[in-house]
């Protein structure tokens, strides 16, 4: 089937849903279950980049850094109520 025109203009292909979704998941990743957020974003970073998309590189930044900012805050709070 072929794309209509307002999909060709949108530009929303799967990269980009996968680059969009790593950033969001490294977002994410900060405040709620880093372990689990964090390494779905940096694959949804890889797949993203691997078709193409150069915003999947910023997801995969963004979900090493959410991951380890997440884990780091974890502790912190941890090692305040012990």
């Amino acid at each position: 089937m072929q794309p209509t025109v307002a999909q060709q203009e949108s530009g929303t292909t799967g990269a980009r849903v996968c680059s969009i979704l790593a950033l969001v998941f490294g977002a994410v990743a900060v405040l709620f279950f880093p372990i689990i957020f964090g390494p779905a974003a940096i694959i949804l970073g890889i797949i993203g980049a691997a078709k193409g998309d150069k915003l999947g590189i910023w997801g995969i930044v963004a979900g090493v850094v959410g991951m380890i900012a997440g884990i780091a805050l974890g502790a912190i709070v941890w090692n305040a109520q012990n």
